[in-house]
């Protein structure tokens, strides 16, 4: 249990000083309000670098939650992502713990572009409804409502891909052509159909609700509390 806590900490930790980077780097100042445009391209740059680390966590716990299946059939059970990790790289090299990064980084641009933009639009229509427009005074549930629109709009904005992230990541061997994008695309179509893409769609969102929502109202009020100690 340990192991995935730490990777999604790091994850996230990782996600969020990238997106807060993004935002000061094209408004001059953490002071300066960006436009719902700066909002976007800095959570999509923040998905960028979030996938060196998002790739090999999610490769683990995608893996992971698919092997039992694949014990009834006499495959290798892992009791653990560090086991695991080490036979991917045993047996593939470099490339079993970069396994599918490309489509991790397909999925991430829309979805962190979505998941930051649905938020600061949501936490500006609240602040301006309750508050006089000043977000910084929001109370914690307009925050969490704010944060679940993001979580929505994550899954809406990429769901498709993540099917193919996931199914490059179940795949036998890592892939070795850079089109393999658009192969498992071709191929889920040809299997499945267009339903193919969407299999999952509603308990995704449904889940990212409350996650979400906790983990937006949890980052705003640290960084406002920590703002205040620091004036």
């Amino acid at each position: 249990m340990a192991s995935p806590l730490v990777g999604i900490a790091a994850v996230n930790s990782l996600l969020f000083w990238a997106y807060s980077y993004g935002k000061t780097l094209q408004t001059g100042s953490p002071n300066i309000t960006p436009t719902m445009g700066q909002i976007a391209l800095a959570g999509a740059g923040a998905g960028v670098v979030n996938s060196v680390l998002a790739s090999p966590v999610e490769l683990l716990k995608v893996r992971l939650q698919v092997q039992y299946n694949a014990a009834a059939r006499g495959a290798e059970v892992f009791r653990g992502p560090v086991p695991l990790a080490r036979h991917l790289v045993q047996q593939f090299g470099a490339r079993g713990i970069a396994w599918g990064f490309w489509a991790t980084v397909a999925r991430e641009i829309p979805a962190y572009a979505a998941f930051y933009s649905g938020f600061e639009f949501a936490k500006r229509r609240f602040a301006d409804l309750l508050t006089d427009g000043d977000a910084s005074k929001l109370s914690p549930l307009p925050l969490m409502l704010s944060g679940s629109l993001g979580g929505v709009s994550y899954w809406v904005a990429c769901y498709p891909l993540d099917v193919i992230k996931s199914r490059v990541q179940n795949g036998s061997a890592p892939p070795r052509r850079m089109g393999y994008i658009a192969e498992t695309a071709r191929n889920i179509m040809a299997e499945q159909g267009v339903k193919g893409f969407f299999r999952g769609f509603s308990p995704s969102v449904i889940r990212s609700i409350p996650a979400a929502g906790v983990t937006f109202a949890t980052y705003e009020l640290v960084m406002r509390a920590l703002n205040n100690n620091l004036m």
